[in-house]
């Protein structure tokens, strides 16, 4: 296991496991099995529905609460009054006590005040870690120029064809760390079948989907995969046995297009 150490102190797991999308009746093995593997962080969201059945699986894995680093997500809320609520209910569904890391998921509804309530259950220590989803530089100027408690990650689209270069310079001038979701790119770009990635693959007796998690790892972005797949779930998590070489990273940072590959997103 490798963390990233956040700009608060706090260590956060670099690899997590997503539940976006899962089915519903399916989210609570998937999570029990993804702790099995060895998997310490989660990720979850308001939106994904799935609050409680991950809640259900911490529970029932059997791990102590202080082993686990749990991630979720609001949306904005058009108050004060209902960001806390969103807060609150997170917290009732996920049956804990604290949440490690809570992103305010994309810019929407009143963002200042929002993010002001984030602050206040972080101060009172309902919160570990606080931070964004989705947020670019205008976005993200409207949360610095109000904020007291300057966010600790900003989780984005980031893979081998999205590596967010100058983005990530832009958060480090605020400590803040740079979290990928989709780090497999959802599978387009032929990326499984990349004739760059299965060349590294071989020489190092992985597959092209370790490699490309491997790389955002050695770049200090954290990454949230996600599979239904036991399989698939245990090879997510096998990448840190190897290592790239200088020059193996900069044959992938080649394949950079620097554009989202969602037609919806940005």
């Amino acid at each position: 296991m490798e963390y990233i150490q956040l700009n608060n102190g706090i260590k956060m797991p670099s690899i997590g496991f997503g539940v976006y999308q899962i089915p519903l009746l399916m989210t609570k093995q998937c999570v029990l099995d993804a702790l099995a593997i060895g998997y310490r962080h989660i990720d979850t969201a308001r939106n994904y529905g799935n609050e409680r059945e991950v809640g259900e699986a911490l529970i029932d894995s059997g791990i102590s609460r202080a082993e686990i680093f749990l991630t979720t997500k609001i949306y904005g809320a058009d108050s004060y009054r209902q960001a806390c609520q969103y807060i609150d209910e997170a917290l009732n569904k996920l049956q804990t006590k604290y949440i490690d890391l809570m992103l305010f998921h994309w810019p929407s509804g009143n963002i200042t005040e929002t993010y002001r309530a984030m602050e206040d259950y972080y101060k009172a220590g309902k919160l570990k870690a606080i931070g964004l989803s989705n947020f670019f530089i205008h976005d993200f100027n409207t949360v610095i120029s109000s904020c007291t408690i300057i966010p600790m990650v900003n989780q984005v689209e980031a893979h081998i064809f999205h590596q967010r270069k100058v983005f990530q310079k832009d958060m480090n001038q605020y400590g803040i760390k740079l979290e990928a979701w989709s780090p497999l790119a959802c599978g387009k770009n032929n990326i499984f079948g990349n004739l760059i990635l299965e060349k590294i693959a071989k020489s190092h007796r992985k597959s092209t989907a370790q490699v490309a998690l491997r790389f955002l790892n050695q770049k200090g972005i954290a990454i949230i995969p996600k599979s239904i797949h036991k399989d698939r779930i245990k090879e997510n998590w096998e990448i840190f046995d190897f290592e790239l070489t200088n020059d193996e990273m900069k044959e992938i940072e080649l394949l950079d297009c620097d554009c989202s590959l969602f037609s919806w997103y940005e």
